[in-house]
């Protein structure tokens, strides 16, 4: 593991043009032999040498699997003092946080070369250029789109943010040696020895539990790393490829690309989410936002010394430097710092109600507070337009038009920050309300149409229902206090800082109404013709079932007399469909398919109802949980449902993944728009999908009757699922805020998705992500199949998917986890279940495919996986000893803390496993 980096180097010098393949290689080895002088610099020569035979004897397992050589790593796994067993899951942690190093390093090489253009906006354009489509209609639709990722904070992301930081810094000073001349090589790479030998010495656990105001850090994080300054080059980017004749008059395309955020307003399951974290969300967001406006304005008064001996302004730029009380003789002549620095003097003076606290530098002026981020954004537009009208297009670009674009994105609230709740709390605190003003007496007991019309008339009447002399529960008055927090929020940060109230678990249109009659409550609806609200109420259809209600329940709910101009006003309806709880419930194959004729049909009942559709997709970063590459998924929607607006979540480790670093982070906002515009405006198969629904539709069916079969009909399988996962374990992992089950119960449909998700991952046996396929393909035609998957994007998609987690699973080492299941019989009877469908939906894929292994289509990630494997078996069959100590009732620190190791090395290594 740890040697080899000079032979590496060397190889590099000889070779004329290596391949990506090549310089990956090369870059494993350099960081193996950096990490294992750190290794006998740190812990001796006597550790490195132990730490180097258990990687020898994993590499010999993994390469031969022979018997003989899994006792061999058994051997040397039981001899390690937990001392010695820490460290060793320390370095192999270590050295799989640095093999994703090596890897995105490899994704910056391509960048660099172009040679993901497919799937830039530039790419885009040009290939829907090919489709006949002009850059004016592409502009065009713009004005009418939004695409929005928005960042969760699902307990799934195994990493400190303290090294995620160090793993930031470790990648920058890489990339700056991966430049290097051989000049400077030699004192960059003494640089990134230090850099990770700082990593080595951190800890990697958190000794507390994560609360929420850590998670609201850590998701701001990725904004101050790369949101806030990379958004802007995005639409620079977007803006070159579409051409100024396309831009029109404007000059620029409206702000369609923003950030969402889910921390510190999704209370669903989570009762830490209260008013206090709320409001503390929108402190944390609007300090970094104001932050860097103020830092942005500083430095272009520093860079803007223009001067009347010189220059000519516009008379807007004029008045707007004499109104700005910078009466400097120093600056008398420099009206565009004059400008600059009555706009900080606004900004700073404005700071203290934003962000709770008065900003690092002062203004040396006095001036009046900016009541919005609009009015901000107008000052800074009167600059720039004294600038082009002047001096022409060389002001057209740059600093200023940056900071413009980031505070129309960012605004002072940084985060269009969504509401969460589930719908069981809401009808509790509607019902106590409702029964304390004496409206209705027992409201559970109504059926849905006296609900809806009980609710309907509530929405047509000023009268409050909460009465200040009342007592109520104690969640009533958390949920009214959260409100009114929202309240607060939307009037201090402006309409864009809350949007959405997504409503989890609807079933009726009551659900919906339930949330509209709350906000009126706090003034966030206001009865009337019409009636107005700043906030747009979304469903959340999760299971199956509600999959296959909602078209139904949409189309009762668009018929609502009270919100018709409401909705009209807002001309799109959101919802939002759920992937993790659909494919706990009935299968990946089953969900993902449940989902996509969903959205057909809601499609259909929106236009209907004369509104545009907006789908807010719930994906998660495994594959059982909706993961996979954006880009092929969002083309892989059905026809029209897209329409230039999408939201994605983007939970677990895959944010750290995908935004931790800034060129990455870019490219991921890029592909995201660039599959958005494609699947709105590109060119289509029509006939897709009449050829392959009935298909689908039966392969579904087959995949849920042997996915239920499994995990809902097999006698003990809820008990063979605990023994023979983490899951335990995984409660006790200070990954999140939140309880890993809805209830105290023991139910399979009572555990969250996510770490029914994480737990298979961890056993290797990734079952949530291919599990009934194989079933559903037994004795179909497999030519037929592939021809399917060749001519429909959708399918293609869900067989890559089904392989890449395949790749990614290992029954070698699932047979060792289900060791740890005491009932022989139980073992056996469900272990074997699953390995024969292992080996079923393989050969499927592998025959659909044409193919004679798993990701032979893929070779970089059959690359990958063959990079990482030897570390993650290591690290399992050393998970497995431990949690078997620990369930013999070795209550040691140490052995909590190596299982809880392991599973970071286990997740870092999988990269989308939660």
């Amino acid at each position: 593991m740890l040697a080899a980096g000079a032979a590496a180097r060397s190889k590099r010098g000889m070779v004329a043009t290596p391949t990506p393949a090549m310089l990956l290689r090369a870059d494993v080895r350099l960081f193996g032999d950096i990490l294992g002088r750190v290794l006998k610099t740190e812990e001796g020569e006597a550790v490195f040498e132990a730490i180097e035979r258990i990687r020898q004897a994993s590499v010999a397992y993994h390469r031969e699997g022979a018997p003989e050589r899994e006792l061999k790593l058994d051997e040397l796994l039981r001899a390690l003092s937990l001392p010695d067993a820490l460290r060793f899951a320390h370095s192999f942690v270590c050295f799989s946080q640095l093999i994703n190093i090596a890897e995105d390093q490899e994704a910056r090489r391509r960048l660099r070369a172009g040679l993901d253009g497919d799937r830039s906006l530039a790419g885009a354009v040009a290939r829907l250029a090919g489709d006949g489509v002009e850059a004016a209609a592409i502009a065009d639709a713009l004005r009418r789109a939004l695409v929005m990722p928005v960042i969760t904070a699902h307990p799934s992301e195994v990493r400190r943010k303290s090294v995620i930081d160090r793993v930031s810094r470790i990648a920058e000073t890489f990339d700056a040696h991966d430049r290097a001349t051989p000049e400077t090589r030699p004192a960059l790479e003494a640089e990134l020895a230090r850099e990770i030998l700082i990593l080595w010495a951190t800890r990697q656990l958190r000794p507390t539990s994560l609360g929420v105001a850590d998670e609201i850090e850590n998701a701001v994080s990725f904004f101050r790393r790369t949101f806030i300054r990379e958004l802007p080059k995005v639409y620079a980017d977007l803006e070159a490829a579409l051409g100024e004749a396309a831009l029109g008059e404007a000059g620029d395309i409206p702000s369609f690309l923003r950030i969402g955020s889910w921390v510190g307003g999704d209370r669903d399951g989570n009762p830490n989410v209260t008013a206090g974290t709320l409001k503390q969300a929108f402190l944390t967001q609007s300090r970094l936002a104001v932050a860097h406006y103020l830092e942005e304005v500083h430095a272009l008064g520093a860079d803007l010394s223009l001067s009347l001996e010189h220059v000519q302004v516009t008379p807007a730029l004029a008045a707007l430097a004499d109104r700005s009380g910078d009466d400097a003789p120093q600056r008398r002549d420099e009206p565009y710092r004059r400008a600059l620095s009555g706009v900080y003097a606004r900004l700073a003076a404005a700071a203290p109600a934003l962000t709770g606290a008065p900003p690092v530098r002062p203004s040396p002026i006095a001036g009046a507070p900016y009541a919005s981020a609009d009015e901000l954004k107008a000052d800074l537009r009167v600059i720039q337009d004294s600038l082009v009208t002047h001096h022409g297009e060389t002001f057209r670009h740059g600093r200023l038009r940056d900071l413009i674009r980031a505070v129309d994105c960012f605004g002072f609230h940084l985060a269009t920050l969504d509401m969460r709740q589930n719908s069981d709390v809401h009808e509790r605190v509607v019902g106590e309300l409702l029964q304390t003003v004496g409206a209705c007496a027992d409201y559970a007991a109504l059926g849905e149409a006296e609900r809806v019309s009980l609710l309907e008339a509530e929405l047509t009447t000023l009268r409050p229902l909460a009465a200040p002399l009342a007592r109520y529960s104690d969640e009533t008055l958390s949920e009214l206090a959260v409100l009114r927090a929202a309240a607060e929020a939307s009037l201090r940060y402006g309409p864009k800082a809350i949007d959405t109230y997504v409503i989890s678990k609807t079933t009726g249109v009551s659900d919906l109404l339930e949330v509209y009659v709350l906000l009126k409550e706090v003034g966030l609806y206001a009865p009337g013709d019409p009636a107005r609200s700043p906030i747009l109420v979304a469903p959340l259809f999760e299971t199956i079932a509600d999959l296959q209600a909602a078209p139904a329940t949409m189309r009762a709910f668009l018929a609502c007399e009270p919100l018709r101009a409401h909705l009209a006003a807002r001309r799109a309806q959101e919802i939002m469909i759920g992937y993790s709880d659909s494919n706990k419930d009935g299968s990946y194959l089953t969900s993902i398919w449940s989902l996509h004729e969903a959205q057909r049909e809601l499609r259909s009942v929106v236009e209907d109802a004369g509104l545009g559709l907006q789908f807010f997709h719930g994906r998660g970063g495994a594959v059982g949980r909706g993961g996979g590459s954006s880009f092929e998924a969002i083309l892989a929607q059905p026809e029209g449902t897209v329409a230039g607006r999408i939201r994605i979540t983007e939970q677990g480790e895959v944010v750290a993944n995908k935004y931790a670093d800034p060129a990455i982070g870019r490219e991921n906002l890029e592909t995201m728009t660039a599959s958005t515009l494609l699947a709105t405006l590109g060119r289509r198969n029509n006939d897709e999908h009449a050829v392959g629904a009935a298909v689908m539709a039966e392969l579904s069916a087959g995949s849920m009757r042997a996915y239920r079969a499994l995990v809902y009909e097999t006698p003990g399988f809820a008990q063979f699922f605990r023994e023979a996962t983490p899951i335990g374990e995984i409660s006790s992992l200070n990954i999140g805020s939140r309880p890993a089950s809805r209830t105290r119960s023991q139910r399979i449909e009572d555990l969250r998705a996510i770490p029914w998700v994480f737990s298979w991952s961890q056993a290797r046996v990734m079952l949530p992500g291919w599990f009934g396929f194989g079933a559903a393909a037994a004795g179909r035609d497999m030519a037929e199949l592939a021809d399917l998957a060749e001519a429909w994007p959708f399918f293609a998609t869900a067989l890559d998917n089904m392989e890449m987690v395949m790749a990614k699973a290992d029954m070698r080492i699932a047979r060792r986890y289900a060791g740890l299941v005491p009932d022989a019989s139980l073992r056996r009877a469900v272990l074997g279940v699953i390995e024969a469908e292992f080996e079923r939906t393989s050969e499927a894929l592998t025959a659909i495919r044409r193919h004679k292994s798993l990701a032979e289509r893929n070779p970089d990630l059959a690359a990958h996986i063959r990079y990482r494997r030897p570390y993650l078996e290591a690290l399992n069959h050393l998970q497995i000893e431990l949690i078997g100590r620990h369930r013999e009732g070795e209550e040691n620190a140490e052995v909590r803390e190596g299982i809880l190791l392991t599973m970071n090395g286990i997740a870092t290594g999988l990269r989308n496993s939660g």
